[in-house]
């Protein structure tokens, strides 16, 4: 399995009220959940700086991941970038 970073940058308009953002999230979980799989969410973080949110996952298909990202996107109205990530000690056994 590999792990993935995803930054999601949420859309000013998908947070006029809290409760429809809440029900939004819910929306995009449950078709990640059905339509990706093999995408094993690890984590996710409400952050301050340049992205909202980060979320952590894990996959052996990197295009479930795409379309995890891609659901997000068009679902949950966030830009995003998606990262391919090295746990650091395999990366420093790898020089």
């Amino acid at each position: 399995m590999q792990t993935y970073i995803i930054l999601s940058k949420i859309s000013p308009d998908a947070l006029h009220k809290p409760e429809d953002f809440k029900r939004m999230a819910d929306t995009v979980k449950d078709k990640i959940k059905k339509e990706c799989p093999d995408v094993v969410w690890k984590d996710s973080y409400a952050v301050k700086g340049q992205y909202d949110v980060v979320d952590i996952v894990e996959s052996g298909d990197s295009g479930q991941v795409d379309k995890a990202s891609m659901i997000i996107r068009s679902h949950g109205r966030s830009d995003t970038q998606t990262m391919q990530a090295s746990p650091w000690k395999e990366f420093l056994d790898a020089l």
